[in-house]
């Protein structure tokens, strides 16, 4: 049965980031570890420039897992920070549910490593307590696409929306008249391709100046 197209909202939406840790980020194969890096911060940076609530939890920090990516922590020096002791789902953890229940809000933007339990596991636990969920897809990642695809197909079937970072953006901006500067600085930080797209438009626009003949 198709379901209504239910959009992301400013108001209704809270970004969790599960278990970005040095130690799970090695396990990443699915990714090239640059671009997986890249698209993690690019969900950090979108939800700092929406304003979005953000909650950071990891597992296990003192074992093999490893200790948070420092930029993670950098971004949201004040968002509530849960370091579970040892529950493998971060739903199993008091705490956490505590902290994403105290938002008020019921969209929650997820993405986290590994793909097929850190990331499925929350939103399949959320799913079930009628949470509306949507799993970043570019910013999640495990050992090999055979695994990540599984993990998809069983989120999917259970109601989680599959979106990628870039999506996630366009889809809570909405409008571009918003703010057009903002969000292609967003965008371009994250899309080299897109920042010389904003380049080529700014020069057209006479933003940049240009050469003059000759020189």
């Amino acid at each position: 049965m198709t379901k209504p197209y239910n959009r992301l909202d400013l108001d209704q939406a809270v970004v969790l980031l599960v278990d970005h840790q040095a130690g799970l980020m090695s396990l990443v194969r699915d990714f090239d570890p640059d671009r997986f890096k890249n698209n993690v911060l690019a969900v950090a940076d979108l939800a700092a420039y929406f304003k979005l609530p953000t909650i950071l939890t990891t597992s296990f920090e003192d074992g093999p897992n490893g200790p948070i990516m420092p930029e993670l922590k950098a971004k949201f020096p004040d968002a509530p920070f849960i370091a579970r002791p040892g529950q493998i789902n971060a739903w199993d953890n008091p705490d956490f549910v505590a902290a994403v229940k105290a938002t008020g809000r019921k969209q929650l933007i997820i993405a986290g490593v590994v793909t097929e339990v850190c990331v499925a596991f929350v939103a399949l636990s959320a799913i079930a307590e009628g949470y509306e969920v949507f799993a970043v897809t570019d910013a999640s990642g495990t050992f090999n696409p055979v695994v990540r695809d599984g993990a998809w197909n069983r989120m999917s079937a259970a109601g989680v929306q599959l979106v990628n970072w870039f999506a996630v953006a366009c889809e809570l901006h909405r409008d571009w008249r918003r703010d057009v500067e903002g969000l292609a600085t967003l965008l371009g930080d994250h899309i080299p391709d897109y920042r010389n797209l904003m380049t080529s438009y700014g020069a057209v626009r006479g933003a940049i100046p240009q050469a003059a003949p000759g020189a």
